[in-house]
């Protein structure tokens, strides 16, 4: 028995997102029935820009742990970050743009936030850039394998074996030897 934990969620336009047990999308069913994988290509539409706000957040992250901050610095970080934010949204398909707004919570009231309050949110978001930017790279590999696999499979006619079966000496007859590790 198997633990299918996929869950399903559907668009506007009658196809349905199928998720993963992470809540990561693994595929669109359309109406018609038929399944498009998940393209990690797909997650970002603006992949230079989200890449550069990316950095920039990274860096001004950097300099806020290097120096003290007065009270006019720290309101102008909280709007360089709110305005990040929003500038990250729109290089991102909607299902990160979801995650994202869930993740990144508001600062309370109008006076700037304190240095430790700036630091936390800096980090979270550069966190959550570094495990998105992470996640796109393992859903690449993972598809540059699998294309690999089905390459070979389509050079040999078919998957191989794991192990070869007997001794591998030409002219002997293959028969198990009674050694086994």
């Amino acid at each position: 028995m198997t633990d299918d934990s996929r869950t399903t969620e559907h668009k506007e336009d009658g196809s349905v997102i199928v998720m993963g047990p992470d809540g990561r999308p693994m595929g669109t069913i359309e109406e018609d029935g038929t399944m498009s994988p998940e393209e990690p290509g797909n997650l970002i539409e603006q992949p230079a820009k989200v890449m550069r706000i990316g950095s920039m957040i990274k860096q001004l992250l950097e300099e806020v742990r290097a120096a003290p901050l007065d009270e006019a610095s720290r309101g102008r970080l909280r709007e360089i970050h709110q305005r990040s934010i929003k500038e990250l949204e729109d290089g991102l398909a909607p299902e990160l743009r979801e995650e994202l707004e869930r993740l990144s919570l508001p600062f309370e009231g109008e006076t700037p936030p304190s240095e430790a309050e700036l630091r936390i949110a800096q980090a979270q978001l550069v966190g959550w850039l570094e495990g998105l930017f992470h996640g796109i790279q393992a859903a690449l590999v993972a598809q540059q394998m699998a294309a690999r696999l089905q390459l070979e499979q389509m050079r040999t006619g078919g998957p191989r074996p794991a192990l070869p079966m007997g001794t591998g000496i030409p002219g002997k007859q293959d028969r198990p030897t009674g050694q086994y590790l």
